[in-house]
């Protein structure tokens, strides 16, 4: 019998395994929330432990390893840890939770609320490239961060699981810039203060080539799937011009992943987490050197599953992309579903090249029907 991991790596070739692989939760944005994990364990009679917060922004959970292997889970993710500095707290007032993180960042989830959201960027207002050079960044190598990695990643190889490194340090350089400066800020940099921009994107990839350095001496070559993740999509269009991205972001990407794959003890696929409509620059992605495309939104603009992989089907696999995740997963009946989710596997399977997951998280109006009608779906209908 095929097991997991060569299931998956099957498909990364673009070669028909035994079944559509299926991920859930080996990556920040393949995951489940809080909320909809308690609603699902109880809608199938499990009890569980309080569940362990993987990721406090999003409240991803941790799912238990019992229901990942009755699920018949391809996956596992692990994650590095935020090294417990006295930089990092969380507090209360008034019954909302706050959260300031490594890098000063703060956050807030009001009472009766789902999410952390950043309410302070440590790099906004009147800064300078000098404030980039002095800011107190974290240590990148802090032995803590990869505390436990390698037992983790021993073992879910000897269950013959894909391993992926389901977050670094932080999201990507593009993205997190624009969290730490503030969205606006940055995007006006980008078109007033170009150097300005660059400098703290630079920064921000010196820190990931040390993290990395570091994680593959810790693991060595027992890793997957390295995840980067930089959205740049939205809803209609892309966040910013395909000549702004060629011009400042596309060569810092491929000068990333070259590092990434160099550095590497045995071959890695990367895959890219970017939301939104994205296909103009699928071709860009390939070209930096992404395997792998999460999480195909196919509900934005110009997503369609069917163009995507006649265009793109032998150069990059889809990874998500399986249930639309806006509109059906959350709110439509159990047959509608099902239509979904058959349609998304006879648009992406066939030869490869398809891991199947939700559009992204799984969030907290999903309804533990749908979930499992989704899931059924898949086991049923998606064999080669």
């Amino acid at each position: 019998m095929i097991s997991s991991r060569e299931r998956i790596i099957t498909a990364l070739q673009h070669e028909e395994p035994d079944r559509v692989p299926y991920d859930l939760g080996g990556t920040l944005s393949t995951g489940i929330t809080q909320k909809a994990y308690l609603e699902l364990t109880s809608y199938l009679g499990k009890k569980v432990k309080e569940p362990v917060i993987g990721d406090w922004v999003q409240q991803l959970v941790q799912v238990e390893e019992a229901l990942l292997e009755e699920l018949a889970v391809d996956t596992r993710g692990i994650f590095p840890k935020q090294v417990q500095s006295s930089s990092v707290k969380f507090w209360e007032e008034e019954r909302t939770q706050f959260l300031r993180d490594e890098f000063g960042m703060v956050s807030k989830m009001p009472p009766g609320g789902f999410y952390y959201d950043t309410i302070k960027c440590p790099l906004e207002g009147d800064i300078t490239i000098g404030t980039i050079n002095t800011y107190p960044w974290p240590n990148a190598s802090d032995s803590s961060r990869f505390s436990g990695l390698r037992s983790k990643v021993d073992f879910f190889r000897k269950r013959k699981k894909l391993v992926v490194l389901g977050s670094g340090m932080f999201g990507g350089f593009f993205c997190f810039a624009a969290r730490l400066r503030g969205f606006d800020n940055f995007y006006i940099d980008l078109l007033g203060n170009p150097d300005l921009a660059c400098s703290l994107m630079d920064r921000l990839i010196e820190l990931k080539m040390e993290f990395y350095r570091k994680f593959f001496d810790v693991v060595d070559d027992r890793i997957d799937v390295i995840v980067e993740a930089d959205d740049l999509g939205a809803q209609k269009g892309l966040i910013i011009s395909p000549q702004i991205y060629r011009k400042y972001v596309k060569p810092r990407q491929r000068k990333l992943y070259s590092f990434i794959k160099k550095e590497a003890k045995s071959h890695i696929y990367l895959l890219l987490h970017s939301c939104g409509s994205v296909a103009e620059l699928i071709p860009d992605f390939i070209e930096v050197g992404v395997d792998i495309l999460n999480p195909v939104q196919v509900s934005a603009a110009r997503m369609d599953t069917t163009k995507l992989k006649s265009l793109y089907g032998e150069d990059i696999t889809f990874w998500g992309g399986g249930c639309d995740t806006q509109r059906i997963l959350p709110r439509g009946t159990v047959e509608e579903v099902k239509d979904e989710v058959k349609r998304r596997i006879d648009d992406l399977a066939p030869g490869g090249g398809f891991v199947f997951a939700p559009v992204h998280n799984i969030q907290p109006d999903v309804p533990p029907r749908n979930l499992m009608a989704m899931w059924a779906t898949l086991q049923n209908y998606g064999t080669y």
